[in-house]
């Protein structure tokens, strides 16, 4: 059985052990998240698509961890011109194990 749930503006496909990392979402590590955004259940031969989502079914997560990713360098330069700027970014993430799908 598995899910395609909406999350931070992105679309994951998930079962019940995966580990995903999503955009950051409130709460600590350890505590449970539930995902209501579910688009698509398959469960063997049986396929629910929601419009946009499916009626009833949701996700329970566990949050593994929360953190930040590795850094990204953006460098901009214009010839000639004596311009240059270096900026770094990190972007927050949460780590989700997901526990249940019920639908």
């Amino acid at each position: 059985m598995y899910a395609i749930i909406r999350t931070g503006g992105k679309q994951y496909q998930v079962a019940a052990g995966d580990t995903l990392r999503v955009e950051k979402l409130q709460g600590n590590v350890g505590d449970t998240v539930e995902i209501e955004d579910v688009l698509m259940v398959v469960d063997g031969e049986s396929v629910r698509i929601g419009q946009p989502v499916v009626e009833g079914a949701r996700v329970i997560a566990r949050i593994a961890e929360q953190g930040k990713a590795k850094k990204v360098l953006v460098f901009k330069k214009k010839r000639r011109k004596g311009f240059q700027v270096k900026k770094g970014h990190r972007q927050q993430y949460t780590a989700l194990t997901i526990e249940e799908i019920s639908a």
